[in-house]
């Protein structure tokens, strides 16, 4: 009978969830539920001078936001300190640890030696065997590896890849203050946890060729292996700020929808076919490691938007209301919705989100398009909407009024017909009058289109911020 298949995510929590961890995390998410089996969330927090517990509450509101659930409760490295002081003090009874008295100033020898060959450092420890301990030392325990031959890890998406066993070292496995390394940590957790899948960035794969031999040394099973490609910039280059390494929370305030943002992560490293939109259900039927490339994936924040953007362009309009007001603190221009919308506003702002969403990327998009409905009168004028309200402009709004006032039917079709009724009697260019009708009512010339505004607006709303313009 087959094992479950439990899969892990393990952040450090000294920062926030970052787009590379982000896309472990849907993966690892993917692969668990793609198998009907479990991932769980671990945090890595034995560094206790760089963890923080708000960067730990920003990885679990990163996951949320993005959907990403996980089983059982979170686990905590830190708090097993003790379970992994025993595995130490278990390997060293069996004759696959050691205590090493080695001093700073030798530890320090051996780096300069290394820095001045330009070659990793390499211990041969003559405390490997020597039962005598020197005074004054508190010692460290390290993994006494094989000194020949070679470890391979087998990979998933890398292939069998050989570590020559003399450059992998002994690895310092509990410090001399008594506190586990990271490759001791994850090890036992892993093995403790239960975790038959490692899913995680290829550049562990030293990191995997290490822990293998402390796995060997314990007599326990290895998990398998999936180390996906890095992420780098569209430019080749590793992945910077510039190119994209934000926070989660830095893609919600830039107004990406979440599951926009899980597409596109999804496609960074794995494709199926040809397919590019690809729904959360797809996903986890397509989901499976035949997917995942050798060379690593490029992000490109122009694709990001196109797809956020027919995301947008393809969602409810009601869906889309509301992803303004629950993200609005996050929003770039959040000061638009921080009050709570009155039901009119609400039915205002669905009906207008045909008209704003035919051109957004970005839910901040939409966000800047409900200031054209909720603007406080008189309209504060943006320059260039200044500049085409001149005195010629304004002149012929008011000979335009008496049209509008008499109108019965008030909508797209009926001011379209009417404004153009009126340029050919003026003999007019209908952007002579429909720019300045724009820049009356939205305080800018580039807002949607002027009629299907008007009708948003309203004829009471719509003749007022003209008047107000004319009355200034």
């Amino acid at each position: 009978m087959s094992k479950t298949v439990i899969t892990r995510f393990a952040p450090s929590p000294t920062g926030f969830l970052h787009i590379g961890g982000a896309r472990t995390a849907l993966f690892n998410w993917l692969y668990a539920r793609a198998n009907n089996g479990k991932m769980l969330l671990r945090i890595e927090d034995t560094d206790r001078k760089r963890s923080r517990e708000a960067a730990t509450d920003a990885i679990f509101d990163g996951l949320r936001w993005l959907g990403l659930d996980w089983d059982d409760k979170p686990v905590s490295q830190f708090s097993r300190a003790e379970r992994h002081q025993q595995v130490a003090q278990e390997l060293v009874k069996s004759g696959n640890a050691y205590y090493c008295y080695a001093s700073p100033q030798e530890l320090e020898a051996l780096r300069e030696t290394a820095r001045e060959q330009s070659q990793p450092i390499v211990y041969e420890w003559r405390y490997r065997d020597q039962s005598e301990a020197p005074e004054g030392i508190d010692p460290v325990i390290r993994l006494k590896a094989p000194v020949e031959g070679q470890t391979i890890v087998d990979d998933v998406v890398q292939g069998k890849i050989s570590f020559n066993n003399k450059e992998l070292d002994d690895m310092v496995l509990l410090r001399s203050d008594g506190t586990p390394t990271y490759m001791l940590a994850v090890v036992v957790d892993d093995h403790d946890m239960g975790i038959t899948h490692i899913i995680r960035g290829d550049d562990h794969l030293t990191n995997a060729a290490r822990q293998i031999l402390l796995y060997m040394a314990m007599g326990w099973d290895i998990p398998i292996m999936i180390h996906i490609p890095l992420i780098h910039g569209a430019d080749g280059a590793k992945l910077s700020k510039r190119h994209g390494a934000l926070g989660v929370d830095a893609y919600r305030a830039m107004g990406y929808l979440p599951h926009a943002l899980r597409n596109y992560l999804v496609r960074l490293g794995w494709s199926h076919g040809n397919d590019e939109i690809i729904s959360t259900q797809q996903m986890l039927e397509w989901f499976d490691t035949n997917g995942i490339g050798k060379g690593a994936s490029r992000f490109d924040f122009s694709k990001l938007e196109h797809l956020n953007g027919h995301y947008i362009r393809n969602s409810d309009d009601l869906f889309l209301v509301e992803q303004l007001v629950q993200n609005a603190e996050f929003l770039e221009v959040s000061q638009i919705l921080k009050s709570r919308l009155s039901h009119a506003q609400q039915d205002l702002l669905v009906r207008a989100m045909p008209l704003l969403k035919e051109k957004a990327k970005t839910l901040c998009d939409l966000a800047k398009g409900t200031k054209f409905l909720f603007n406080q009168r008189p309209l504060e004028l943006d320059e260039k909407a200044t500049k085409t309200l001149d005195e010629n402009s304004l002149e012929i709004l008011k000979r335009l009024i008496p049209s509008l006032q008499k109108l019965l039917e008030w909508n797209a079709d009926q001011l379209s017909q009417t404004v153009r009724k009126f340029c050919d009697l003026e003999e007019l260019k209908l952007g002579k009058v429909a720019q300045p009708i724009r820049c009356a009512i939205a305080g800018t010339p580039t807002a949607p289109g002027v009629f299907e505004l008007m009708e948003l607006l309203g004829k009471n709303e719509t003749l007022a911020r003209i008047s107000d313009q004319l009355d200034k």
